[in-house]
């Protein structure tokens, strides 16, 4: 830190007795817009109402599903997280479905793993290569291509050329990650999003239900034998 910001840096003090308005307010055009404010802390109890015929849920399961629940309490919504052990790996948020949540979620949680695969940590950086474009060359490494431009730069952020895995060597290594849990802030109106959740490794499933399509959605979690909880939460927030 010393060598930042000429070694200074600002401490905000927060005042600890303060408590936000039960009432939010909103102003669009001239029009206000009011809602109670949702102070619903998300809890074991709301993981209590398992419907699939698998509902053995670990405390390790529970415990992510929560955190993606209190994760998405804070999200603008539409939202969709997923977790693994003890943290959010692949947030969607603010999308125009609940299918595009899903698999933008999904994906950046597949890039997670792919991070965690041992070509990825034994890239060959350069001597002297920043932490920041470290980062951007492993993002560019886990891309199916680059432009010849592309290319060109980031050959230059190694040591030597780093071999690519190919698109099955990837599929192989997501294969193996399993136990992962994803919450909704909303209810899954098809089973397009337990399908696409099943390609990241989800087993653990937290969504307030209430679709017309619950049965089908229910059905196809149980095609995966995962485990899902209707939590009866809603977690919308504009």
């Amino acid at each position: 830190m010393r060598s930042k910001r000429n070694g200074t840096y600002c401490v905000l003090e927060i005042d600890p007795t303060w408590e936000a308005p039960g009432t939010e307010t909103r102003k669009v055009f001239g029009i206000a817009f009011e809602q109670r404010r949702n102070q619903v802390v998300p809890s074991r109890e709301h993981l209590a109402n398992v419907v699939t015929a698998n509902r053995d849920l670990p405390e390790t399961a529970a415990r992510d599903l929560l955190l993606a629940l209190i994760t998405l309490k804070y999200t603008q919504s539409n939202s969709v997280c997923f977790a693994y052990d003890g943290q959010a790996i692949g947030i969607g948020a603010g999308q125009q479905s609940r299918i595009h949540c899903t698999r933008l979620a999904g994906s950046k949680a597949d890039r997670w793993f792919l991070r965690q695969h041992p070509a990825t940590l034994n890239l060959p950086f350069r001597a002297g290569l920043g932490r920041p474009e470290q980062n951007n060359a492993i993002d560019l490494f886990l891309e199916e291509s680059l432009s010849p431009a592309e290319e060109k730069d980031w050959l230059t952020h190694f040591a030597t050329p780093p071999k690519r895995l190919t698109s099955d060597e990837k599929r192989a290594w997501l294969n193996r990650q399993q136990g992962v849990s994803l919450a909704s802030d909303a209810f899954f109106p098809f089973r397009d999003n337990v399908d696409r959740a099943s390609q990241s490794g989800v087993k653990y499933i937290s969504q307030p239900g209430g679709s017309v399509r619950d049965d089908v959605v229910i059905q196809a979690a149980n095609e995966y034998d995962m485990v899902m909880a209707m939590s009866k939460l809603r977690l919308f927030h504009h």
